[in-house]
């Protein structure tokens, strides 16, 4: 995985929930942006499958947003953004492998009708006859 952490700008804010005084002076939250078309770190079509599968996560301005805000440490918070952009992107450049198809098997094909012919079977018993 290519270290881009250079191209990650990051905003701090006040976190909500609970926490007293540490939630309400205290800028804990951390939001980590990265421009994705912009990075020099991935080629063109590595940029174009990023935006593709995280589209719904790019802004207008094609910023990749993630925020964190489960610790009440800002140190803290910055590593977890950052962890979850790094996971976000990696995950987004794994190519899936396509599906082969295959033919069942003989033995499938048997087990599959003599399971048809069971429950035939017990369905045609359960019929009242006179």
């Amino acid at each position: 995985m290519k270290d881009f952490s250079s191209e990650i700008i990051y905003k701090t804010a006040r976190s909500s929930g609970a926490g007293g005084q540490n939630v309400n002076k205290v800028e804990t939250m951390v939001l980590a942006k990265w421009n994705v078309t912009e990075s020099i770190y991935f080629t063109d079509e590595e940029k174009n499958l990023i935006v593709e599968k995280l589209k719904n996560k790019i802004n207008s301005e094609g910023f990749l947003q993630v925020n964190s805000q489960e610790s009440r440490s800002q140190l803290d918070n910055k590593e977890k953004a950052t962890e979850k952009l790094f996971q976000l992107v990696e995950k987004a450049l794994v190519i899936p492998k396509s599906r082969k198809k295959t033919k069942p098997t003989k033995a499938s094909n048997l087990k599959r009708l003599d399971h048809k012919k069971i429950q035939s079977e017990k369905k045609d018993n359960r019929r009242f006859r006179l």
